[in-house]
């Protein structure tokens, strides 16, 4: 939950770093460009790769270059961040990229720079508009964090084959593993859900004449 809380903002950052026009000034549009190539090489390699992969590579490969084993809770959150971060890129990306044009044109001719302008008017409306991409999101890592028994992270399948593996009670340990399991996503996707219908406001209005609205 944590890492794909943080893996919002991280998506939130970096979707909105990779929409940004282009800077007229030639230094900063060159480093423009080197930010947005390195931004892309990661949302491709997080998104084509495995997590459980992720998981062994970040975690195994820090302890062989470095010598110090990483802590196993800090890196289960700092893969599952990163990867989440990834997919949101993309998410909020595309969220940006449906708002229309018209919006931004308007905001700059008031005289709002661009930056007021995602803050002020674009943001509040991309985060309503991704909500149940992010929301399944939340749904899948709950599910795939079970890959992260590869670092020996005790969540929830790993207590589960333990538990199994010492009362031989595989199916009935396992059907309480996907209770558990069905509680946590039905839960999150619920909350998300009155969000959603909390941001969307009344469904109702009322037309006011000239008399009432005076």
């Amino acid at each position: 939950m944590v890492g794909t809380i943080i893996g919002l903002f991280i998506g939130l950052i970096v979707g909105i770093i990779k929409t940004a026009p282009n800077s007229n000034h030639v230094f900063l549009k060159i480093l423009q460009k080197i930010i947005n190539v390195i931004l892309s090489v990661y949302i491709e390699v997080f998104r084509g790769t495995p997590m459980i992969v992720q998981a062994m590579v970040i975690y195994y490969g820090y302890a062989y270059f470095t010598g110090i084993s990483l802590n196993r809770i800090s890196a289960a959150i700092f893969i599952v961040s990163i990867n989440t971060g990834a997919y949101m890129a993309e998410i909020v990306r595309g969220g940006i990229v449906s708002i229309d044009k018209g919006q931004f044109e308007g905001a700059h001719a008031i005289g709002m720079s661009h930056w007021q302008t995602m803050v002020y008017i674009v943001t509040p409306q991309v985060i309503r508009n991704i909500l149940p991409a992010v929301g399944n999101e939340f749904v899948i890592n709950i599910k795939d964090t079970s890959v992260l028994n590869v670092i020996s992270v005790t969540e929830l399948y790993f207590q589960s084959t333990s538990i199994s593996s010492i009362n031989y009670q595989i199916f009935p340990t396992l059907t309480i593993t996907c209770i558990i399991y069905f509680i946590l996503t039905f839960g999150i996707t619920r909350i998300l859900r009155l969000i959603e219908k909390k941001l969307d406001g009344p469904k109702n209005y009322e037309i006011l004449t000239e008399k009432e609205g005076a």
